[in-house]
């Protein structure tokens, strides 16, 4: 009973401590990540930066879209998760456990985000210096012009 316990503190420590540097684990809807590969606008074989890959949802899709893509996941469970959810795509998918704040991100053409409002202006302040477009789930980038918007996603432009 108590490595029961044990495992279960554990596997919530996993979740909780994430709370500190990002957003908790929430899986992205189906209808997101479709609006979110629509308004990157990638042609195939172009690389999309996810960062903070959870479940690997949108990792997969974009796999299958015919994108390579990155997911920078600071959860090692979830890290795990994504990476076993796209094996089949291990030629165009990549899965750094991280925390994304502190990795260098790789080059990439558009970058993936689901994160908390809080987080958001200092997120501002690292895409003007990578300069590519960036697509929010649901929380918008305080001060900055929006391009466009579908179904609760945000893209902004940053080149």
């Amino acid at each position: 009973m108590s490595s029961l316990i044990a495992f279960a503190a554990g596997v919530f420590s996993l979740f909780a401590l994430v709370l500190l540097w990002g957003a908790p684990y929430l899986p992205t809807l189906k209808p997101q990540v479709h609006a979110a590969l629509e308004l990157l606008n990638l042609k195939p074989g172009q690389t999309i930066l996810e960062l903070g890959s959870g479940d690997g949802k949108v990792l997969l899709a974009a796999a299958q879209a015919g994108y390579n893509v990155v997911g920078i996941e600071l959860n090692p469970l979830l890290a795990f998760i994504s990476w076993f959810r796209t094996r089949k795509y291990r030629k165009q998918v990549r899965v750094i456990c991280g925390n994304f704040w502190t990795t260098p991100w790789p080059k990439a053409d558009g970058v993936f985000v689901f994160l908390l409002d809080r987080f958001m202006p200092k997120l501002d302040e690292r895409m003007l210096e990578y300069k590519k477009p960036l697509v929010s789930v649901a929380f918008q980038v305080p001060g900055k012009r929006l391009s466009e918007e579908r179904a609760g996603v945000y893209r902004y432009d940053y080149s």
